[in-house]
């Protein structure tokens, strides 16, 4: 592998663990309809599908549903309401930002979340305020797994992609890498759903953040 010049993070599942907050947005749905609360465990493994996801462990229903689009945007104003109130970065995501800060290394954040909550989001945990790129699901003309956001993000840090690597929990992460040419590297602490992630064409399986400083070590050298 060459050189890594920069390091570029999916945001939910990866960074931080927004699915309690996505799971209460989304079952505040089913209270005021009064259907009976869901636990947040039923919830996490959806949380990186979004409002998808999260409408689809609600009440059992996909983006063809006659009420989807509204319950979708009902969802968005509660998630809005409760953005910071339990989200939280991973055990070991600050002790992996602080290396690779020391090393020399610039890293970002690249996400299929609308700049609505990345923002806000990114603006509010001091832990984020290192990224020297935010890529938002709206950022671009497409979302991952496209590879136009990792291209548009190694833009912006004048970076090839080949020098950047990615690190995501959804098989989208790794489908775009791979488009990209970048390498990408599975978070297999995050919310990986019912796949079988040996299958996606990963660089490595990483079980914590902190396995990735081994494959940054050449950052010693910065």
């Amino acid at each position: 592998m060459p050189r890594i010049k920069a390091v570029l993070f999916d945001l939910d599942g990866t960074l931080i663990d927004s699915a309690p907050d996505l799971g209460r947005a989304a079952d505040a749905l089913r209270i005021q309809r009064g259907l009976p609360g869901l636990p947040i465990a039923s919830y996490r493994p959806m949380a990186g599908a979004g409002a998808r996801g999260m409408l689809q462990v609600a009440f059992g229903i996909g983006t063809d549903h006659p009420e989807f689009n509204a319950l979708r945007e009902e969802f968005f104003t509660n998630y809005e309401q409760c953005l910071l109130d339990t989200t939280y970065a991973f055990p070991g995501v600050s002790q992996l930002l602080n290396a690779i800060e020391l090393a020399g290394l610039r890293w970002g954040i690249v996400t299929n979340k609308s700049s609505r909550f990345t923002n806000p989001l990114v603006g509010q945990m001091p832990l984020l305020a290192g990224a020297s790129v935010v890529i938002s699901g709206d950022t671009t003309a497409h979302t991952k797994p496209h590879p136009e956001p990792l291209l548009e993000a190694a833009r912006r840090l004048s970076v090839a992609p080949a020098d950047c690597i990615y690190i995501g929990d959804d098989q989208r992460d790794i489908q775009a890498a791979i488009a990209a040419q970048m390498p990408g590297y599975a978070a297999c602490w995050g919310y990986m759903g019912e796949t079988d992630v040996s299958t996606w064409g990963a660089q490595a399986l990483l079980a914590q953040p902190v396995d990735l400083l081994p494959i940054l070590s050449l950052g010693e050298q910065h």
